[in-house]
């Protein structure tokens, strides 16, 4: 009986410098690019710094969308699974390891620094987004929340039905 595996990763940092995307010789799109994630420790009454750097692939409509939407600096949610190539090198003849992130979803995420991370004119919501958090508060009187539905009635009962699936905000992450 065979057990049971997972290789998932999940990681959220920074791309450190822009995607390079190519194409296979059968077409298929290959974007790569490096995602560095930090931590901050305590050693010897220090505040000291760590970042780790890893790199990630993503293939087809996915690499397209990482090539068109990400840039150096982006804050960027990946979701993949780990996995280890390895090549022997022409010159040295030197057998080479390398371990990378396969691509399987991933989220742009705002910056957190105010500008920066989505900003760069590609033309997408999270750009228009930041560029009015930035520009700060404007003279014209805000808008109303829109309100809540209401709760519809079943029919045959005295219990609300609810339709709405509540406020995202609530997750525990």
């Amino acid at each position: 009986m065979a057990t049971r595996s997972w290789n998932k990763v999940e990681l959220i940092g920074n791309v450190t410098r822009d995607p390079e995307m190519k194409y296979t010789p059968s077409g298929a799109a290959v974007t790569t690019f490096s995602v560095a994630t930090n931590r901050t420790y305590v050693s010897d009454g220090e505040k000291k710094e760590e970042a780790d750097f890893h790199r990630v692939v993503a293939w087809n409509k996915l690499a397209e969308i990482c090539s068109q939407y990400m840039k150096k600096g982006t804050k960027v949610f990946v979701s993949g699974r780990l996995q280890n190539r390895q090549w022997e090198d022409a010159t040295s003849g030197q057998t080479r390891y390398m371990t990378e992130i396969v691509l399987e979803d991933m989220l742009l995420l705002p910056s957190g620094g105010g500008g920066g991370g989505m900003g760069g004119g590609t033309g997408n919501y999270n750009d228009d987004m930041q560029d009015d958090v930035n520009a700060g508060p404007s003279n014209t009187p805000a808008k109303p929340a829109p309100k809540a539905p209401e709760p519809k009635k079943d029919e045959t009962a005295d219990v609300p039905v609810r339709e709405d699936v509540g406020d995202l905000d609530d997750l525990p992450f």
